[in-house]
């Protein structure tokens, strides 16, 4: 199985629930030293050869990508009106159009194999919007349009596609929030907690799984009642 963004946060608890179970892990990363116990392959989702490339190298290594979930992602935030062309397309490009991208090259083998699980990891904020976010809520709301589309596309080949949508997790960028941030998104949440990367990567790992096997074109949200409705 592949995890792009797999080096950190809520992707490199989703390899650890992989490797725990069994199953050989491979991870992409952007920069930095990548974590051990993986095949961690560099890519920048944003680069259609590297993407053919990294593909290319788990392919060798580990045979065809029979479960992909498309994490990698950026946020640059800012207000509607000072938001620039680039911090518009960066966004776009990594989080939606990367995400495209590696789920069509991974769909080649899993055509092959006629079996195969694509998990896109969205976000609360992709179905209820935030301000200061048009640029991460439109990325990550696109990813449902997309996994339902590819699921209808798939399906007849045992492959389905799904969307994992987070909430609040606890991460160093959560940690980094002042006090009165913090305490305000609690009292937004019916839980009145963050989720640990940990109840995210559960969440990925069981609808990859046999058990959620006619499970396809869904969201499920990991968000503490945060979204509920939407």
């Amino acid at each position: 199985m592949l995890v792009t963004g797999g080096n950190r946060g809520i992707g490199l608890a989703i390899a650890h629930a992989f490797a725990d179970s069994g199953d050989r892990v491979a991870i992409t990363y952007r920069s930095g030293d990548p974590p051990t116990g993986f095949l961690a392959v560099r890519c920048d989702v944003t680069d259609p050869d590297a993407v053919n490339a990294a593909f290319d190298t788990v392919e060798s290594e580990h045979g065809p990508v029979e479960v992909l979930v498309a994490n990698a992602g950026i946020t640059r935030d800012t207000l509607l009106l000072r938001m620039s062309e680039d911090d518009w397309q960066s966004v776009i490009q990594t989080n939606l159009t990367g995400s495209f991208r590696v789920a069509k090259r991974a769909a080649r083998g899993m055509l092959r194999l006629r079996h195969g699980r694509i998990v896109f990891v969205s976000s609360v904020v992709g179905l209820l919007g935030s301000a200061g976010q048009v640029n991460y809520a439109a990325s990550k709301s696109g990813l449902v349009g997309m996994a339902r589309s590819m699921a209808r596309e798939l399906g007849s080949r045992a492959i389905t596609a799904n969307v994992v949508a987070p909430g609040f997790v606890e991460t160093g960028l959560t940690a980094d929030l002042p006090e009165a941030k913090r305490k305000e998104y609690l009292r937004a949440i019916p839980l009145q907690r963050y989720a640990t990367t940990e109840e995210i990567a559960r969440v990925v790992h069981w609808v990859s799984g046999a058990d959620a096997g006619y499970i396809t074109g869904a969201v499920l949200p990991v968000d503490g009642g945060l979204g509920m409705g939407h």
